[in-house]
Order: C-alpha cells, then structure tokens, then sequence
C-alpha cells in the first residue's frame, strides 16, 4: 500500500516540471506584456526616457525581440522586422543600441518538451513492469501463507451473555475459557485441557457464534479460518497453510484457532479417486499432525464447526484431537424465547406482540430462523409506514419463512382454484382430527414463492426429540389428503399432489429400511451407508441385502401407503360436509385462519346435535 503510495507521486513531479519549463519559454526574460512598439516610438521621441536598447534577432529573420532599459527597469516587446526598429531608432538620432548574433537554440532546448514526454514514458514502464513482477513474487511467495483472521483481545465484544438458548454447551465451553484465564489452576494437579473442541449441529444453531463467545470470554487472540480455505487446486498448498496457521498461533499463544465447515478439509481419507481429493488428504494429515504429533502447541485450543459430523475422518475425532464433542442443537421453547429476547433489541415492538407466543409456535426454528423472523417483521413494519412491529407482521413473516411469499397477482382459472381449495381442505381436515400432526396454522389457495398452488400450514405446539411409529403414520395420512380430496370429488386425480406422494414415500421407506418399524422385514437396517459421502456411492455403492429383501421392502412400503391411503379416505368421507364448507370458504376468501377452519367443525357439531 506504502509502494503505490510512493509511486503515485511521480506524474504529479514530470507535470510540474513540464508545466514550468513551458512557462519559462514563455515568459523568457522580462515582462513583454506591457509594452509595445507604439511606447517605444513614443520614448525615442522623448529624448531621455530610453537610456539602452538591445536587439536580439530570432532564428526565423527579420522577426526578434527588443529589451529596453527604462527608468532602471527592462521592457521588452516582439517584433516582426528588428531592421525597422533599428531605422526607427537611427531617424530619432538613437545610437545606443547594441545587435546581439542571431538566438539559436541549442538541440537540447528545441527537444526538451519531446525528452521529458519520453523519459517520463519510460519512467512509467519501468516501474509498471517492475511492480508486476514484484506483485507476482508476493503472490507466490504468500501463496502458502494462512488466510486466517486474526481478532485480537478488546476488539471481539461478543460474550457468552449474547449467545441466547444453549446454557448446556455454554457450561461445557466455560472450563475452556477458564483454562485459559488461569492455566495453572489445572496444569498443577495433572489436568491436561481438551486440545480440540468440534461443535456439532444443523445449520443456524449458533456454532460460529459460541467459538466468537469463547474467545470474547477468554479474552485471547482468536484465529478464524474456513475448511475451504485451506484447500487448493495445487498440492502442498493446503499443508504448508497448516503449518504457518499453527506456527502464528504459537507465536500468539494462548488463543484460539477456529476452523469453520472443518468437513470441506477433514472428510475421511482414501474415498477419493486422485487429484484435489490428494491435495485434501495432505492438507488433512498436515492438520492431524499439528492437533497432535510431534509438535508441542501448548496453549492453542483448535475449534471447529460443521453440521456433517458424520463424514469426517475418525483420526480427527479422536481424543487427543478433538476431545469434546459439543452438541449444539435446535433450542426448545425457553431457549427460543431467550434468543427473540435479543434479536428484539433494537425494535420497537407493539403491545399487541407476544413473544411467548411466538417462541411456543416456532417449534424447530434455529436462531438464525428466528432471526430471520423478526427481521422480515421488522421490514414489514417498515413497508407499511408503521415505526414499530405489531402481531400481524410477525404472523405475515411466520407464513413467508415457513412456504414463502404469497403471489396474490397471479391469475387462476375458477376450476384451477376449485380444485386447489378441496386438496388444501383434505390436508386440513386430517391436521385436525389427527391427534399427533396438528392444529392448522392457516389454510391458502393463494401460490406460493415455492410454485405450490396453495398451502396448509400445521402449527407444531411442543418440541419433539423423537418420531414415534404412529406420528409418521399420521405423517402420510396427512400428506395423502390432498390426492384423496380430489379422487372423492372430482373422481380424477391432478399432479398437484406429486410432492405429497414423495413424501409419503421417504417416510414409509424410513420406517421400513431404517427404523426397523415393520413386522415382515424386521429389526434390521437396510438404509444406505450414509457414510460414502463421496463419487464412490453412486458409481461403485453395493447394496447390502438380497432380491428377496428388496421386494420384501418395496412390498412393505406399498402396504403403509396403501393403508394411510384407505384411512385417508374413511376421515376425509366421514367429514365430507366440513370438505366442502372449507373448500366454499377458501375460494370465497382465499386464505382462512385456524379460528376460521376450525369453526367449521363446531358448526358441523351443532348441525349433528340437532
């Protein structure tokens, strides 16, 4: 930066210099400006005013420059015939005059302006080429250089007391922060700190932000690198990465080296097939030698985070390694209701606005969801001219992250829209009866930013660490609703329940070949090795079972889909009277809420009483 600073001087220097020069040969000696041939005829006529002339021809004859001494002063004034002047003086009894030999100016002088042009040119090329081969030389020179940043203590203000909704994995990380506060408490009674700490989680959950946490608190130097950083398409680069990263952070021990998506240079060894995946495994057994060879890093706590926990090298998990593995998962209802607590700040909310509410309806929303969410509120707010955010905003945010922007623009024929509003009503109408998969949240014919047509939205009211067997039943039973709907009243079936059907079929597959949920097929997993993460799955995968096992499962995927299937039409025929009431209401309205759809039951239990 200092260089170019330097170097972009000189133009300014050559300007000056050109534009002095041309200044010079300009003004010459004396002032021309204000005297003039009519002034000297004029002082030769009186006498006395003039007391010595100097006639100085030019190259180009009869043309020249006349100097007049006056008064103690010089004048001076072109003319284009000096030999007119000189019979001017001579007829005014002038003789003091003196003619000097003709100017000629010297090589120099006539190229002077051409020089300064030429060697300013080369000046500029000189440097140009010499700056690029400099530049190349540092780029190659730092091309095994780490591209980690480093934070130093003071400038990271993030603190434990901003990570909102993981108290466990902030108590699993607080013997980190205090082992580097005060080594000795642990070194003098034999305790060796973990080495590595790998934070494991879906993505959103706050990983990044924990490692940011335990360094604010630890108040170290904080080396932040990503997994891809390290790799290149040449080999030996990753490595050499490795060892300079590690050799900065001895000189800034104790800190801390966090490696996020550590699972882009730690995937396991030996799946590759040659070229970057070699580059891979050196930079990975670079990085397995410097957590724990040879090497002595005493005071350097690596950090990692990925979200694929499951395909990376086994060596890189061991102890010694990584010592702990911290889950960091979804929050629950309080942890959600701690993270809206600080995403809030800065908001004016309205006091219509329940974050209770919203914590207990966001079951399953990360942190980064839930900041999403009052973002997107909070935009809302703002397009509708409103300095604060009310209820309605969060709910119209809740609909958009949960199945995107409605388009209400669109134009629908009135069969596209009849058709739409009964298989949105059969999603519905098992949300409702079904004990473990519901309340409806909402109910649109509107099309979504997805490319659906129309949208049921459940509202999950509790946290969920497990599926039970008769969930994913209901699951399917659910999602075949829509195609039921349209068999029973339009007696033909539409493509609009194709994503339905996939569905269905992922999960009866699940229960069948992982879960071990069905009779005939029995306690055994038949799932794909989800470890052969790699080319090799798909060109070279053998399957792990026989033909007959094969049919046996296709058999038993057809049987839950066929009986969810048969379910689906007993509820949906029993409450054929709410089907249509519903399917009337949403092309009437386009979009009904769950106080809407669910007062269609209470009047069909009124109608039956009576």
């Amino acid at each position: 930066m200092n260089k170019r600073r330097g170097f972009s001087i000189w133009p300014v220097v050559v300007l000056i210099l050109m534009i002095a020069y041309m200044l010079y040969t300009t003004i010459q000696r004396g002032n021309t400006g204000n005297y003039s041939y009519t002034q000297f005829v004029r002082d030769l006529e009186a006498g006395t005013a003039i007391s010595q002339v100097v006639i100085e021809p030019n190259q180009e004859l009869p043309s020249g420059t006349i100097y007049a001494m006056k008064d103690g002063k010089q004048y001076s004034f072109y003319t284009a015939d000096v030999g007119r002047v000189e019979q001017e003086m001579l007829d005014h009894g002038y003789t003091n005059y003196t003619t000097t030999d003709v100017v000629r100016p010297s090589w120099i002088e006539q190229n002077i302006v051409y020089l300064i042009m030429a060697g300013a040119l080369i000046f500029f090329l000189f440097f140009f080429i010499s700056g690029q081969q400099n530049a190349g030389g540092n780029k190659m020179m730092n091309f095994g250089k780490s591209r980690a940043r480093m934070t130093r203590e003071g400038v990271n203000n993030i603190r434990f007391k901003n990570v909102a909704g993981l108290e466990e994995e902030k108590e699993d990380l607080e013997e980190i922060v205090d082992f580097l506060k005060n080594p000795q408490k642990y070194t003098k009674v034999g305790a060796r700190i973990p080495k590595g700490v790998i934070l494991v989680g879906p993505p959103g959950t706050g990983k990044t932000l924990m490692a940011k946490a335990v360094a604010g608190e630890a108040g170290v130097p904080f080396f932040s690198i990503s997994g891809s950083d390290f790799v290149e398409m040449y080999v030996g680069v990753g490595a050499s990465r490795v060892r300079d990263l590690f050799a900065d952070a001895k000189k800034n021990a104790p800190c801390i080296i966090f490696i996020d998506e550590i699972d882009a240079v730690a995937r396991r060894r030996g799946t590759g097939m040659g070229g970057s995946h070699d580059e891979r495994e050196q930079t990975l057994n670079q990085l397995l030698v410097e957590m724990d060879g040879f090497g002595v890093n005493e005071g350097i706590i690596v950090m990692a985070a990925t979200n694929r926990v499951d395909i990376l090298d086994p060596a890189i998990l061991r102890p010694g390694r990584f010592d702990r593995k911290v889950a960091v998962g979804r929050p629950d209802v309080r942890g959600r209701r701690e993270i809206l607590d600080v995403h809030v700040k800065g908001k004016p909310l309205g006091d219509d606005v329940d974050l209770d509410q919203i914590a207990q309806t966001t079951a399953g929303f990360t942190g980064a969801d839930l900041e999403n969410l009052m973002n997107e509120s909070a935009i809302a707010a703002a397009k509708e001219g409103r300095a604060y955010i009310v209820q309605n905003d969060i709910r119209q945010s809740f609909v958009r992250v949960g199945i995107g922007k409605e388009k209400k623009s669109r134009v629908i024929s009135d069969k596209e829209k009849r058709i739409t509003a009964y298989h949105e009503a059969g999603h519905a109408i098992l949300f409702h009866v079904l004990p473990d998969v519901g309340p409806v949240y909402s109910v649109s014919i509107i099309p979504t930013g997805i490319g659906a047509a129309g949208s049921t939205m459940p509202l999950p009211e509790k946290d969920e660490m497990f599926n039970t067997k008769g969930k994913m039943i209901q699951d399917i039973i659910v999602s075949l609703g829509g195609r039921v709907a349209e068999e029973l009243i339009f007696d033909d079936i539409t493509t609009g329940a194709s994503q339905d059907i996939k569905s269905a079929t992922g999960t009866a597959k699940a229960m069948v070949t992982q879960f071990g949920m069905s009779d005939k097929v029995g306690l055994i997993c038949y799932a794909d090795d989800e470890n052969e993460v790699f080319i090799g799955r798909d060109l070279a995968h053998a399957r792990g079972y026989g033909e007959n096992v094969a049919s046996a499962i296709d058999g038993e995927i057809k049987r839950i889909i066929d009986e969810c299937h048969q379910e689906a039409r007993r509820i949906i025929t029993e409450h054929i009277d709410v089907l249509h009431s519903c399917a009337k209401l949403l092309i009437e309205k386009e979009k009904i809420s769950r106080e809407e759809f669910e007062a269609l039951f209470t009047d069909k239990a009124l109608t039956d009483s009576q």
